[in-house]
């Protein structure tokens, strides 16, 4: 393996022009996995631009938009980490308003979020249709693993002394869900796209070694 050094623009564009010509039977499905101190929201974000000027639609979903509610959540504490790795994100409601649809054979009539976590009651919003073409970006932590049907995962990886540092202090708490998701899933090494973030103003892209 090697490790490519990479500018946060260029990645935004490698990345787009990647997963432009990836093509599937359905929409394309695409996890933009990483704790919160990587913030794989916001490459998520950088992404939805570019993609449409390449000419696909695309729908950026949040997983903190679908995550169980908080008598579900919360029951173990609000702090206690393995809850937190085992059962934050409804998967299954992930999968159903979301996933499925967009696979092959979907409707392509998907649910852009599901619960709002901040009033722990559900979102209301409008159900939106993504077009065959389509991508939908589903960003957050802990995605990878738990058989979620993507196409293309893409994961930000952080050192466990990188991810302490640059965790909120209001987030410590879950610094053992991410040891263990790094343990138990090692989403490094399967991803589809490895990108090392500890600094987040000098990316780099693991690739394969070339031939030879």
């Amino acid at each position: 393996m090697r490790v490519r050094p990479i500018s946060p623009d260029r990645l935004v564009t490698e990345l787009a022009d990647r997963l432009a010509v990836t093509r599937t039977p359905g929409r394309l499905r695409v996890a933009v996995d990483g704790a919160p101190a990587a913030a794989p929201d916001a490459l998520a974000d950088a992404l939805v631009a570019p993609l449409r000027a390449l000419g696909r639609p695309v729908l950026h979903v949040r997983a903190e938009d679908f995550l169980r509610p908080a008598s579900v959540r919360l029951e173990r504490g609000r702090t206690n980490p393995d809850a937190y790795y085992e059962g934050w994100v409804d998967e299954p409601g992930l999968r159903r308003e979301v996933l499925d649809p967009a696979g092959p054979g979907g409707s392509g009539r998907l649910l852009p979020t599901l619960w709002d976590a901040r009033t722990d009651r559900a979102s209301r919003a409008e159900y939106v249709t993504l077009p065959p073409e389509g991508v939908v970006l589903v960003s957050g932590p802990l995605l990878l693993g738990a058989g979620l049907p993507f196409d293309v995962a893409v994961h930000l990886d952080l050192s466990a002394a990188a991810l302490a540092r640059r965790t909120d202090p209001g987030l410590r708490w879950t610094l053992p869900a991410f040891a263990r998701y790094a343990d138990e899933v090692a989403p490094a090494a399967f991803a589809d796209v490895v990108v090392r973030a500890d600094d987040p103003r000098h990316p780099a892209l693991v690739e394969p070694d070339g031939p030879g």
